[in-house]
Order: structure tokens, then sequence, then C-alpha cells
């Protein structure tokens, strides 16, 4: 996917929500059903974060994670025609995961349970997992974009063409924010994640 329009990447509203608050700074990826390459890519260091809420599930996530799925389905209930975007990240680290043994030391650093991080693994068994290391960002204004059917459906990457002026293009910079952790606190965090998985 070219990036010429400002690009979100898709995870589920309540994963997002726990980015956008500092309690989680990784996501792991190995693509949706319908990606083009089948597999997933980076596609740019910086993204937006769009709320998906098709496959969200209580029980795959961890006991003290649960209870926050049903407020991000109301907020999506009262404003069904609109895409609202609350934070931007950068990808700070993109480590290639392969096996079961490598993705158990990361039971202690995200919000899912096992059983969810072991089904990502598994999902196209010969393609790696992507771990992704973000530097999320609030912003300091939500974006609402209407809701469009290329915003939907199993994919990773989406490009906000409808509105995108309102976002940024080369020429335009990117809208105000600030860091949800600290630089120093986040480098901590991230050298611990892979330490834990790297050695």
């Amino acid at each position: 996917m070219a990036a010429t329009y400002p690009i979100a990447l898709k995870e589920w509203a309540v994963t997002v929500k726990a980015l956008q608050q500092g309690k989680l700074i990784l996501v792991m990826r190995k693509g949706g059903i319908v990606e083009e390459t089948r597999d997933f890519q980076l596609v740019s260091p910086g993204f937006y974060l769009m709320p998906a809420y098709e496959h969200q599930k209580e029980h795959l996530l961890k006991e003290q994670h649960q209870g926050h799925i049903q407020s991000t389905l109301a907020q999506l209930s009262e404003h069904p025609d609109t895409m609202r975007i609350e934070a931007y990240a950068e990808a700070v680290e993109d480590i290639e995961i392969t096996d079961q043994e490598t993705l158990n030391k990361l039971l202690d650093f995200h919000i899912w349970t096992d059983n969810f991080a072991e089904e990502r693994l598994k999902w196209k068994r010969t393609k790696p997992l992507h771990l992704l290391l973000l530097r999320v960002y609030e912003l300091e204004e939500a974006i609402e974009l209407p809701m469009m059917p290329a915003y939907t459906g199993c994919k990773s990457w989406v490009q906000l063409e409808e509105g995108f002026t309102q976002l940024h293009s080369a020429q335009v910079p990117l809208p105000e924010m600030k860091q949800v952790i600290p630089e120093s606190e986040l480098q901590e965090q991230i050298e611990r994640i892979k330490k834990t998985i790297l050695g």
C-alpha cells in the first residue's frame, strides 16, 4: 500500500484504548484475512490507530482487562456513521516471532490471554508474527471521519482518503498530540521487553 494518504492501523477498539491509556505499548500482527500481500508489512513508521469493533471477544482478554469492550461498542452505537480517531503511533521496533517459546515470554507485557496470542502465532503458520513496539500519542482533538466501507473488514491498514485534508499531507503537519508515556519510561519498557525475548 502506497502511503499517499495518511494511513491507520486497525486494532481492536479495546486495544487502542489500552494503548492510548499507556497500559500497553505493543501489538502483535500477522495480517488480516483480506491483506493484499497475505502477510503483514509495516508500510509506514508512523500511523493513526483506528479502532476496530469486529471480532472483539471478552474471553480473549486477561481477566483484569475484561469489561471494557461493551463501552467501545456503546460509543460505536452512538455514532454509527462516524469513525473517531484519537491516537497516533510510531513503530519503534518491528520484531519477528516464529516460535511459541518466545511468545510465552511476552505474557506479562500485554492484555490478551495465552490462547489469543497462540492463535495469532499459528494463523498463517509459515509467516512470522510481527511484534510492534509503539510510541503512542493521544491527539489533542479527536478526528471524526465519515464511516466508509473501506474502513470495515479484516485488514491491517486503511487509507484515510475521505476527509484526509483534516489530517496531514506532505505540506500539512500532524495534528497537535501528546506522547502517552514519557520517552525515558518508554525506552525502559522497550528494553525490558527486548531483553526478555531476545536475551
